[in-house]
């Protein structure tokens, strides 16, 4: 989908192009073009009108720096990884292109991250948020990112607490089913490891992106004072957000750890019980081994009280260790 944002009165106005369509852009009244799924059609039609190279979804995907970040045909071109499905327990990453050419932002996108619908409806009011270039809306879509991480990095935060609270103070209802619960809390920590792990992703590659852009600033003596100050503010949140991940990454790893200690600490237990238990069961098992030797000449084989006597010796030697165990407090 081609999607041409035209600036008007303080906001923009959306509205969706054909591809192929002849009708050349008004210049100076596009700041943003929003390429979603695009066709190769649709990629034409930017790159004519721009006098630029859309990057298809391979190279997006690409992880190096110097293929993610670059300058070319008098655009700027910045790659960074986004998040989708946040509110879900499988939350994804995706790569997201802004190309700054002139006045223009051209985004191109292979999902539909919430933050750009959120600022895209803020824009569409007067006066709401600055979007009168194509600078100023890369930064409000950055800064509406941002804040959706933010709230994704409380939600996180919110959960990992609740995991604490059942690895370090169970209920008694916890405590009767304790194994299956500890799978649960196991599989809750994995879970939202992995968010983290996608968030912190996120974060590194909008740091790396913002410093890009602040370096374009350091040579352009012309570049907006607003813009370099919402900049100078971004990778602040991102620097805050990003210690904040860190944070949440050792608590959840700690939840993980203490975890697997209890379950260490229930199969020690049930070793000990089962120990003991053995133990307890060497002398009557001694007992009834002798009795049940074939030997000719035994007395008590022919003694009117020697099975009941036997019986009795096996509870004996098993009650004795059992107490013996019970006052050293091994039980």
């Amino acid at each position: 989908m081609l999607r041409v944002y035209y600036k008007e009165n303080g906001s923009l106005t959306p509205r969706d192009i054909d591809a192929g369509a002849s009708a050349d852009l008004p210049p100076g009244r596009v700041p943003w073009i929003d390429l979603l799924n695009p066709t190769p059609a649709e990629d034409r039609y930017v790159e004519k009108h721009l006098g630029l190279s859309i990057p298809t979804r391979e190279e997006m995907q690409e992880i190096e720096v110097s293929a993610r970040l670059y300058n070319e045909d008098g655009g700027e071109f910045m790659t960074m990884t986004a998040l989708v499905r946040l509110d879900t327990d499988e939350p994804a990453a995706t790569p997201i292109t802004f190309i700054l050419k002139g006045d223009t932002l051209v985004t191109v996108r292979y999902a539909e991250p919430r933050p750009f619908q959120t600022f895209a409806q803020r824009a569409l009011r007067a006066d709401t948020v600055p979007c009168t270039a194509g600078e100023q809306v890369m930064l409000g879509l950055l800064e509406a990112l941002i804040d959706r991480i933010a709230d994704a990095l409380e939600r996180i935060g919110m959960r990992i607490d609740v995991i604490s609270h059942e690895v370090f103070r169970p209920s008694a209802h916890d405590r009767s089913a304790k194994s299956r619960n500890l799978q649960r809390v196991i599989e809750n920590i994995g879970r939202e490891g992995e968010a983290l792990g996608l968030i912190r992703e996120s974060l590194v590659s909008i740091n790396r992106l913002s410093a890009y852009h602040m370096a374009t600033f350091e040579n352009d003596k012309r570049a907006d004072k607003d813009s370099r100050v919402r900049l100078r503010l971004v990778q602040r949140d991102v620097g805050s957000l990003s210690d904040h991940a860190s944070y949440l990454t050792g608590k959840n790893q700690f939840m993980l750890d203490a975890t697997l200690g209890l379950i260490n600490l229930e199969q020690n237990q049930i070793i000990k019980i089962f120990s003991i238990a053995a133990v307890c069961l060497m002398p009557p098992t001694l007992v009834a081994s002798v009795y049940g030797m074939n030997f000719k000449h035994m007395p008590e084989l022919d003694w009117e009280f020697g099975y009941p006597m036997s019986l009795i010796l096996m509870i004996i030697a098993a009650i004795l260790p059992y107490l013996y165990f019970k006052r050293r407090g091994w039980l």
